[in-house]
């Protein structure tokens, strides 16, 4: 095997204009993901049995199949679906946002599940209403539990936006694939691709690391 990376040096900066298409896919994919995801762990928990088994279909839906069928779905098939072609890059964070809010809403509902019963039922007697004991008592400290799991589902989203190449947007997989074609040495882009997304990961993990080690001492 002889690596030869000089080939694809003048090529680099284009490669690393890449990283802003992942991490913005990945952070809109997360926010959104986490709005829907508490919504769907809200239903899961309620007594309301029509949400609860809604929600649970919906999460047995989006984690029973394969991410890159639910993102090729959304692209090749919104035409035929509602009429008119969704953009690539934002066919990409919808399905990674519906994607992420099914496991998100696991992960909330265990944080909400892990709360001291004791919390709920002092603010049940002492009148507080529901919407008021999740939004205020219940949640927050629901969250506060999760964040390193709900960190860990990032770092995920931002390994997992390399498959939106399959649709063509501009990431950093795609950028090197075409380096790849442009100078016929595949290897090295790949590898330096491979690169920027362990950069990126052992970054996430720091951060996320931290902010772990700040809420125990919190």
């Amino acid at each position: 095997m002889n690596l030869d990376f000089t080939g694809i040096i003048p090529s680099m900066p284009y490669i690393l204009e890449g990283v802003g298409i992942t991490l913005q896919i990945a952070a809109l994919a997360a926010v959104f993901g986490f709005i829907l995801g508490t919504l769907l762990a809200l239903c899961k928990i309620s007594k309301i049995k029509a949400l609860t088994w809604l929600a649970d279909f919906y999460t047995s839906i989006f984690r029973g199949t394969p991410l890159v069928l639910q993102l090729m779905i959304i692209y090749f098939a919104s035409p035929q679906l509602f009429g008119f072609q969704i953009e690539g890059y934002w066919a990409a964070v919808l399905s990674f946002s519906l994607n992420s809010g099914a496991y998100i809403s696991e992960i909330i509902r265990g944080g909400i599940l892990a709360v001291d019963k004791g919390q709920r039922e002092a603010a049940m007697a002492l009148g507080v209403p529901y919407t008021s004991m999740m939004a205020n008592i219940i949640l927050p400290q629901a969250y506060k539990n999760i964040l390193p799991a709900l960190m860990n589902e990032f770092i995920t989203l931002t390994k997992e936006s390399a498959i939106v190449t399959t649709i063509g947007v501009m990431d950093i997989m795609r950028r090197a694939y075409q380096v790849g074609g442009e100078t016929f040495q595949y290897l090295e882009p790949l590898l330096f691709a491979g690169l920027i997304y362990y950069v990126l990961v052992m970054i996430l993990t720091f951060i996320g690391k931290m902010v772990e080690k700040r809420l125990q001492h919190s």
